[in-house]
């Protein structure tokens, strides 16, 4: 045994790298798995490699500033600006192609919309609500009007971490914003202040009973408890894969996970494409009048769009009956936070602009467009694609992977891995470690607070005191030269009914604003 030690100490540390690469050499040869170590024993290894780090070699070193997909570099650069309060300017002039297919121009006015002293804007140059009132038409107990334009999209505690969540909760605060709970169920990191929409879809995840159906007792202690909750979204589809359910798996039950969804720890959980509370479009108007009135909330819809026939069947009913969604929100076919195969992700569902084209002519036809708040949800966190928004029909946006960016995601496109580099959509503690929830909060807000800034500027340019009033003729859209490229309303052949608007200082005084400006806390 001495004579083996002794040998084995006087090896030199170059000879114990050459036993370790003979030895995975040998390992490479006799595996059947991997045909390329099979054939090139060590060196393939050095092409997984390249593979897994190829994302981040063409972000940081190959693609150019507007190129990348979802988000390019500048659209990133300029939430993280906007969210640190940094100079978020371009210099030497834009970068982009405005000759493109699809490029917005928005047509400004000769002499801007001037601000007063008295105004209020000029006391807050951040205050921006929602122009109308969700579920004033339906006469719901509760109705609310937004205190923001921009505010957080459904995204789940479960699929964000704690620390992700807690933070955009107090960003919202921060901003007046309200906050999308996700289909996820109302955790304590929703709790901090700001305003809430409660979301569920066929999981009914937080008012479920033990065996997966909806429960209206725990929508009801729900609502009782947290008053806070300010309206109720049923998600139908959305954007990135319509029309396929989920799975949550054991794995990532854990005890608060599991108290939260009302679950069981550690036991896989299915959501299925369909609802279980209803199966036809009646149904399911009687089952958004039966929430609205046990809870006095307004009760909205979540859906991506492809065919229109049952929004057909929709807009019958609730011209004949008065009844029906106090707001829809359009989630684009672009996709978003959630985790779809990509043959979900590259083809089902339109996209947000055109889907959101279809379904708003198909309400203005009804004469339903008016008493409707329209929310849309596929990039639009961007002032000019807001404008662009508001010109179609839109009320407010919501956004998800724009908000995430405002607490640090880099686009690593991992999400569904657990493994997020940045802590935000990730359960491993570990890497949550690095979300510093008092800066992360404060940034979120800020990024709301910019956003809302830089829309007012443009609405002011086109001469407009609130987005709401912006018209289809006020943006144009690439389609090939200047001679060929058109107004909204001819591109998409439909012009934006009129919102009712009689100042911002009266949406001020408006006794259901949410935000911090709640009269009744």
């Amino acid at each position: 045994m001495d004579t083996f030690f002794n040998f084995i100490s006087h090896i030199t540390w170059w000879i114990w790298i050459i036993i370790g690469l003979a030895l995975v050499a040998l390992r490479d040869i006799i595996q059947r798995r991997h045909s390329i170590s099979h054939n090139y024993p060590i060196v393939g290894h050095f092409r997984y490699l390249l593979e897994s780090i190829g994302p981040e070699i063409r972000q940081y070193f190959v693609a150019n500033n507007r190129e990348e997909l979802p988000f390019n570099r500048i659209e990133r650069g300029w939430i993280y600006a906007s969210a640190k309060s940094e100079n978020n300017y371009e210099g030497f002039g834009t970068d982009r192609d405005i000759y493109a297919h699809q490029h917005i121009f928005i047509n400004n006015a000769m002499i801007p919309y001037k601000v007063e002293d008295d105004h209020v804007n000029a006391q807050d140059r951040y205050f921006l609500p929602c122009a109308k009132v969700i579920g004033a038409h339906n006469k719901r107990r509760r109705p609310f009007r937004p205190a923001s334009v921009i505010n957080v999209s459904a995204m789940s505690f479960g699929s964000l971490s704690a620390r992700a969540i807690d933070s955009l909760n107090k960003g919202c605060k921060i901003a007046g914003a309200y906050h999308n709970t996700g289909e996820g169920g109302l955790s304590p990191y929703h709790s901090n202040g700001s305003d809430v929409i409660f979301h569920f879809g066929t999981g009914y995840f937080g008012v479920r009973t033990e065996d997966g159906n909806f429960s209206m007792e725990k929508m009801k202690k729900l609502v009782e408890d947290n008053p806070f909750v300010r309206a109720i979204e049923l998600k139908l589809s959305q954007g990135a894969k319509p029309g396929k359910g989920g799975v949550l798996p054991g794995e990532k039950i854990n005890k608060e996970i599991a108290e939260i969804r009302g679950v069981e720890i550690g036991k896989t959980v299915l959501s299925p494409p369909n609802h279980k509370a209803f199966s036809t479009i009646p149904e399911m108007v009687d089952f958004i009048e039966a929430i609205a009135e046990e809870t006095g909330l307004p009760v909205g819809i979540k859906a991506a769009i492809g065919k229109l026939e049952q929004w057909e069947e929709l807009t019958d009913i609730m011209k004949n009956t008065g009844r029906g969604p106090d707001f829809i929100t359009v989630d684009g076919g672009e996709g978003g936070t959630g985790a779809a195969p990509p043959s979900f992700a590259d083809h089902v569902s339109l996209p947000w602009v055109y889907g959101f084209g279809d379904l708003y002519k198909l309400f203005q036809k009804k004469e339903l467009e008016k008493q409707i708040v329209f929310i849309g949800s596929g990039k639009l966190g961007f002032p000019g694609k807001a404008a662009m928004a508001f010109s179609m029909g839109v009320d407010i946006i919501n956004v998800a992977r724009e908000a995430m960016m405002s607490i640090g995601c880099i686009q690593a496109k991992v999400c569904h891995t657990n493994r997020c580099p940045s802590g935000v959509a990730t359960q491993s503690e570990w890497l949550q470690r690095g979300i510093d929830v008092p800066l992360k909060s404060e940034r979120a807000g800020q990024y709301f607070k910019t956003f809302r800034k830089e829309f007012l500027e443009i609405t002011h340019a086109v001469g407009h005191e609130h987005p709401c009033q912006f018209k289809m003729s006020d943006i144009e859209l690439n389609v090939h030269d200047h001679n060929l490229s058109s107004e909204l309303s001819l591109t998409y052949q439909y012009k934006k009914t009129p919102v009712p608007f009689n100042g911002m200082q009266s949406l001020k005084d408006c006794e259901y604003l949410g935000g911090n400006n709640r009269k009744h806390k």
